[in-house]
């Protein structure tokens, strides 16, 4: 079967989309495979570093202080701190002036939806007047119809946690919507569209009844924070126009999911494959592959030939030079578990764990977790590594979540180790076609 592509990336997120745009960046034809819909759909579109060491220190001023120190086998340790700021240069050229932060190493800290702080490397820009850093006093408004915000508890949380301005919270009804079962798409597309709405005081448009709402309120704050609803296609726009109305800063509070900032992430990184040529198709999972021997010779480690997908019950082989598998861990089901073991389930790599299943966990639910660090073991070319440290296959590497040596969530480095992973290995698979 002749080779149809030089780089063929299985997963969607954003390893798989940074490793295809790191590849097609040297000019070589890169194709993304992915099964489900992007995992960034349900992120906060955030791009952390590192916010707390592995030990629980922080959180961290300076990322890049602490990269040094990680333990051998983290990601950040297999691919250099040089990598990482690479990576970020990277990501900096792609999303433009959509994120803030290039301007420093250190992290901003970023308020969320539960009044916590986040240390973040990069954010959307629609969050920078909202930094915890701002000495501004702040409004956050909330919707009634909209309970995963509660404005007047996130503040709470701010001002308990010793942010240097004062946190007002207030809950207000968003125009146009009465029912708490609305998408937040719902919420964006009214004020992306402006649409008319029915107020007490007769009809409106939803942006000039937010304003009203929104002024009644306002006790001299010179920022205003809104969950992240703020538009969509136009969410600049409606930003811009809300912060003219009232005359003041409008910014964003990251939200869980369903996350529009991740939505507007992941529609700035497929905007960004497209350009770049890379072939992209969605809803077909990988379902085999087979391997032939490397060129060396039988003794080497086995190289795979081609995988095979399922497009609507159809099994479809696509062949390549080099692969790169990016499909997320346990959460995203790029690593799997059973009672019995551990597993990697398109190509069937080593995942250390322990054998007695009951070591998995300590009983202590905010402990430190083994699991949470369940994933490959990869050489420093992100090569994945069988039990006995030796190559898996000679033309596989491996980025993001399905990576092991991490705890993601407790360090506040899940997208900047997807970031810096996926770059590292989108150029190596590169420069290693034939």
């Amino acid at each position: 079967m002749a080779i149809e592509d030089d780089v063929l990336v299985v997963g969607g997120g954003l390893a798989g989309a940074t490793a295809a745009l790191a590849a097609a960046e040297r000019d070589v034809r890169v194709r993304l495979v992915s099964h489900k819909e992007s995992t960034l759909r349900h992120a906060s579109g955030l791009i952390d570093v590192l916010g707390y060491t592995p030990t629980g220190e922080g959180p961290l001023a300076d990322p890049f202080s602490a990269l040094a120190d990680l333990p051998e086998g983290h990601p950040y340790e297999r691919v250099g701190a040089e990598a990482v700021r690479d990576a970020l240069a990277f990501f900096d050229e792609i999303a433009g002036e959509a994120y803030a932060g290039a301007h420093t190493d250190a992290n901003a800290l970023v308020p969320t939806h539960g009044g916590t702080v986040k240390p973040t490397a990069r954010y959307p820009t629609a969050t920078a007047a909202g930094l915890a850093s701002d000495d501004r006093d702040a409004l956050l408004v909330g919707f009634a119809t909209l309970p995963d915000f509660e404005a007047p508890l996130a503040a709470a949380h701010l001002e308990a946690a010793g942010v240097p301005f004062d946190a007002r919270g207030v809950t207000v009804r968003f125009p146009g919507i009465e029912r708490d079962d609305a998408k937040v798409t719902r919420y964006a597309h009214l004020l992306d569209r402006d649409e008319p709405v029915e107020t007490a005081a007769g009809e409106s448009t939803a942006r000039a009844a937010l304003v009203e709402t929104v002024r009644s309120r306002l006790e001299g704050e010179s920022r205003v924070g809104f969950p992240a609803i703020l538009g969509d296609d136009s969410a600049d726009a409606v930003r811009a126009d809300l912060a003219d109305r009232l005359g003041v800063d409008v910014f964003e509070v990251p939200m869980g999911p369903p996350s529009l900032p991740g939505l507007r992430l992941e529609d700035l990184l497929f905007d960004a494959l497209s350009d770049a040529g890379v072939r992209v198709t969605t809803g077909v999972p990988v379902v085999d592959y087979e391997t032939g021997a490397d060129g060396a010779g039988s003794s080497g480690p086995a190289r795979i030939d081609r995988v095979t997908v399922d497009r609507n019950g159809s099994e479809v082989p696509h062949s390549a030079d080099q692969y790169i598998l990016a499909t997320g861990g346990l959460v995203g089901k790029g690593v799997q578990s059973d009672r019995e073991r551990v597993s990697e389930p398109v190509f069937d790599c080593h995942v250390p764990h322990p054998a007695d299943r009951y070591d998995w966990f300590v009983d202590d639910v905010f402990g430190d977790q083994p699991y949470a660090r369940f994933g490959l073991p990869v050489d420093r070319d992100l090569r994945p590594l069988d039990a006995d440290d030796a190559l898996e296959f000679a033309n596989l590497r491996a980025a993001g979540a399905v990576l092991g040596g991490y705890d993601f969530a407790a360090e506040k480095s899940g997208s900047g180790v997807s970031l810096a992973t996926g770059y590292v290995a989108g150029r190596r698979a590169a420069e290693g076609c034939r």
